[in-house]
């Protein structure tokens, strides 16, 4: 889908120079899946709040 943009040039240029990729294109979608990656990230720990610890647990156990 080809789509226009008004996006900040130094933003843009800046995450070209820290991702190292080649271009402008890859590194808006790498930008976009790390994104994506990250709010996923983020429900799940939400998820996991709402859930108490296993009293009983004994992870010294689980390591044997």
């Amino acid at each position: 889908m080809a789509t226009n943009l008004a996006i900040d040039d130094k933003l843009l240029e800046e995450a070209l120079s820290i991702s190292g990729l080649k271009t402008k294109k890859d590194t808006v979608n790498h930008a976009l899946r790390e994104f994506i990656n990250r709010r996923k990230q983020h429900e799940i720990t939400k998820l996991f709040r709402g859930l108490d610890p296993d009293a009983d647990y004994d992870y010294k156990k689980a390591r044997e």
